[in-house]
């Protein structure tokens, strides 16, 4: 692949900034008490964490019978989670996103395997040009059943042989979830020609769709 100017740029902009907005802009919009929680009649609700969580979203809500995909952080002992303590680590949350779908449509094994084929699940506290505690790689289950699926689908992923690495996924009971600020809900979407949605976001996103074996949302569904 033959490597631009433009390509190098882009891609040095995205390590620069990694997932943070830009200074300011995180404030301007930062009341997410607006936001449901509760799942439709019907639905299920699934939290994963796999690096920035702009691009997991546009991943999730890229695939048929998945309703709503909210952005936010799970996974720590504080009784609070908002962006600023988030990413300085001090929390042990992590950036998660909550999945609102329909399970008579999508299965949970196939939103599991979403997860493992979207992000490199052998990198501790590190997902790309993202690094820290807040950028690990969790998958939350609710029930026996779901925690099944998931320690199956790692049996899996190690029988082939898919990754270098060792899995260091971590797979724990879910407890809570936090919303996160408003700014951060469909981020890519809103915010396309952002250097590290061109950089990072979008080339994680489109290199999925490439290789996942999903069945995808036309563009005006999502």
């Amino acid at each position: 692949m033959k490597c631009t100017l433009s390509t190098i740029l882009i891609a040095f902009m995205a390590i620069l900034f990694a997932c943070s907005p830009p200074s300011g802009k995180a404030k301007e919009e930062v009341n997410a008490e607006s936001i449901k929680l509760e799942p439709q009649p019907g639905e299920a609700v699934a939290t994963f964490a796999s690096g920035c969580f702009w691009c997991v979203e546009e991943v999730y809500e890229s695939l048929v019978g998945v309703r709503e995909v909210i952005s936010g952080y799970s996974g720590g002992q504080a009784s609070d989670a908002h962006y600023d303590i988030v990413s300085s680590g001090s929390t042990d949350h992590a950036e998660s996103v909550q999945i609102y779908y329909n399970p008579a449509i999508i299965s949970f094994e196939q939103l599991t395997a979403a997860f493992f084929a979207s992000h490199d699940p052998t990198t501790p506290n590190q997902q790309g040009p993202d690094r820290g505690p807040q950028y690990r790689s969790i998958a939350y289950y609710r029930n026996d059943a779901e925690k099944e699926i998931i320690l199956k689908e790692i049996h899996r992923i190690d029988s082939l042989d898919l990754f270098k690495g060792k899995i260091v996924t971590e797979v724990v009971p879910f407890k809570t979830f936090y919303p996160a600020e408003a700014y951060h809900q469909n981020y890519v979407a809103h915010h396309p020609n952002e250097s590290y949605v061109r950089g990072v976001s979008i080339p994680r996103f489109e290199k999925f769709k490439r290789e996942f074996k999903g069945n995808f949302k036309e563009k005006s569904e999502k």
